[in-house]
């Protein structure tokens, strides 16, 4: 079963996540504030954490910054990040926080399925968008090309 943990406080984008992604092998859990998620995260070890990147006081780049520091001091396995964010220009929060995919809001159900799929198969996923470089050598572990193809299938 997947474990998908999300953290956002604007019901919108959960329900569009739990639309996308949800399934009779898929737990959904919710957190609407981003100070919660590691103790979620210590809780249970999602398979996959969805990080809206505003989340009142601690948005998704605080999140990602905090789950790779715990990780980095052997309290946390790693947990795959899929960011999702406000404008393009928000690419380099992404990045720069080792989330292992990103999106721009608004998102739709077949490239959110496809992006979290991506991650949750252990590679990056990044939308190509006019003016953003997506070449994996020349930036970072989190800006791999987006994947190509895909059936739509659910996750799990």
């Amino acid at each position: 079963m997947t474990d998908v943990l999300i953290a956002t406080d604007a019901e919108w984008v959960h329900d569009d996540v739990v639309a996308a992604v949800g399934g009779p092998d898929v737990t959904v859990r919710w957190v609407r504030r981003g100070a919660d998620v590691l103790p979620a995260v210590q809780d249970r070890v999602p398979d996959i954490a969805v990080l809206d990147l505003q989340i009142g006081n601690m948005g998704a780049m605080a999140v990602c910054l905090e789950l790779r520091l715990e990780e980095s001091a052997d309290r946390l396995p790693h947990v795959p990040v899929l960011m999702l964010l406000d404008r393009i220009a928000d690419v380099f929060l992404a990045r720069r926080s080792q989330a292992e995919g990103w999106l721009v809001k608004p998102v739709d159900p077949i490239r959110l399925r496809r992006a979290v799929q991506a991650v949750l198969t252990g590679e990056t996923y990044a939308e190509r968008l006019p003016g953003v470089v997506t070449d994996l050598a020349a930036t970072g572990p989190a800006a791999a090309p987006a994947p190509t193809g895909g059936t739509g299938a659910g996750v799990g």
